[in-house]
């Protein structure tokens, strides 16, 4: 047996068919702390929380806060479950190696696929809306090669080491959140009427109340609210899987785990109740400009539309280059468990795991054409039945901690250093709470609403439990066979 090069993270790998996640990852140990600290940070922070705001706004009015609170409330509780079992054991297939330890093979395959599935469809989304913002500012290109551009940039910088993701991710994710506080500063001192220079006088928190009260539409667009914001927070859990690769795994995942709660308090909750206190929630420039927009329009800061386009702009490419990472350490993990060819397990002399990297973006790249060739077609069908998978993980993570608790306090209760409240009766409770969004989802029928969403994941998800099992039944006879033939000799 060779010595691992310095750098590796090395340790014996489980024997096959355990069920445990390997710990010889092959992978190195480039992440630096600051590093994981901005992509614990930075992660929660999408360009669906700059874009999409408005429409949660306009359906929910200021009670969107509510909507807000309770998706940030079911991170939490997920992140703690999760930060429990990556504390004890942390391991680039994160969720889908406890899965697999926990719930089965067929657990850890199912949602590792679907996981990797959901990244890749999201490269295409993120380049896409990158591309639309490129071009505005430089029409000579067209769209398509800016896509291009872009996923070609971020995929040479995942491909030359996993410092370089980190460093990019780093100051991608520092801007956004440079960018959040400054908001929330400058919106605050204008609310209370203190804008220096500006002559804005205090709204205070009347808006919350005006235009036909806080729930204006009443509260069952809490609801309706929620639906709208809940794939905003999907990347959270990132962390979990880069924790592999850092210098101090274990510290690194406790303290993203315990900072989870003031990270979606500040910016989620503090930024749209800057919005919907500086501004009505019925005013027409928040559905015209985007709700930022519209807040930084409104205390006469100049430019608002383009600096809000730069912001954007870098979480879109934060957003693809953690999406690139992701979906590939996940495709690497599944070829270590051998539920993926074994080309991506492998890693090259820098210890990323090139197969992985490349197959991954290669699906992004024929995603980006199907939404250029076949928008309401093919790439609708693509993003619908990947549209309910953040909330499946979320349902595996909850069902493998309920078992991995015992697990860990049998084999390693010294590494139980994160611990879940209230267990197992909050973890019971968020396996609830989700399940209910599910269902809720259910009672959208609008067009590429919740219902083709849960009822298309849904099938996605039948199709890769039935080839999980399929495959475990045929390795199971096949070591049948081999077991019999040994015998007869």
């Amino acid at each position: 047996m060779t010595t691992p090069p310095p750098g590796h993270l090395a340790a014996p790998p489980a024997p096959p068919g355990s069920g445990e996640a390997p710990r010889q990852s092959g992978l190195h140990s480039g992440l630096k702390n600051r590093h994981l600290s901005m992509i614990a940070v930075g992660g929660v922070i999408g360009a669906g929380l700059f874009v999409g705001s408005a429409s949660g706004i306009k359906a929910a009015g200021p009670g969107i806060l509510l909507s807000y609170a309770l998706v940030g409330a079911l991170v939490v509780f997920v992140m703690r479950m999760l930060g429990e079992m990556a504390a004890a054991n942390p391991t680039s297939g994160s969720f889908s190696a406890y899965a697999d330890r926990a719930l089965g093979r067929w657990a850890g395959f199912s949602i590792g696929w679907l996981y990797w599935f959901f990244w890749v469809v999201v490269l295409a989304v993120e380049a896409t809306a990158g591309a639309a913002i490129l071009t505005s500012w430089v029409p000579a290109v067209p769209q398509w090669a800016w896509a291009l551009i872009v996923m070609v940039v971020l995929t040479a910088t995942n491909l030359a080491s996993v410092a370089s993701f980190g460093e990019f991710e780093f100051w991608f994710a520092g801007i956004k959140v440079v960018a959040i506080v400054a908001f929330i500063v400058l919106g605050g001192l204008a609310i209370f009427g203190v804008l220096p220079g500006s002559g804005h006088a205090a709204t205070g928190f009347g808006n919350l109340t005006s235009h036909g009260g806080f729930l204006p539409h009443g509260p069952s667009a809490i609801l309706t609210g929620v639906l709208m914001v809940v794939f905003s927070f999907m990347g959270s859990e990132i962390v979990t899987l880069a924790a592999g690769e850092s210098e101090d795994p274990e510290r690194a995942v406790t303290k993203a785990t315990k900072s989870v709660i003031w990270r979606v308090g500040v910016f989620y909750l503090g930024s749209i109740l800057v919005v919907v206190s500086l501004l009505p929630w019925n005013d027409p420039s928040i559905e015209k400009k985007g709700s930022y927009v519209a807040a930084l329009d409104s205390i006469g800061i100049p430019h608002a539309g383009q600096i809000m386009n730069v912001i954007v702009l870098t979480a879109v490419l934060s957003c693809l280059n953690s999406g690139l990472y992701t979906a590939s350490r996940m495709a690497f993990s599944l070829g270590q468990r051998g539920d993926a060819p074994k080309a991506f397990a492998r890693t090259n002399s820098r210890g990323v795991p090139q197969a992985a990297i490349l197959a991954s973006v290669i699906f992004g790249f024929v995603a980006v054409g199907f939404n250029y060739l076949w928008p309401k077609t093919v790439f609708a069908f693509l993003l619908n039945s990947s549209g309910a998978v953040a909330l499946f993980v979320w349902l595996v993570i909850c069902f493998s901690q309920l078992r991995m608790r015992g697990i860990i306090l049998r084999e390693n209760p010294d590494k139980l250093v994160v611990r879940m409240w209230l267990f197992p009766y909050l973890t019971w409770a968020t396996i609830a709470m989700i399940t209910f969004v599910l269902g809720y989802m259910l009672t959208d029928d609008s067009e590429g609403g919740g219902r083709i969403q849960v009822l298309l994941s849904v099938l996605l998800a039948v199709i890769v439990i039935g080839i999980s099992l399929v495959r475990n039944l045929i390795g199971r006879n096949g070591n049948t066979a081999e077991q019999a033939s040994v015998t007869s000799r």
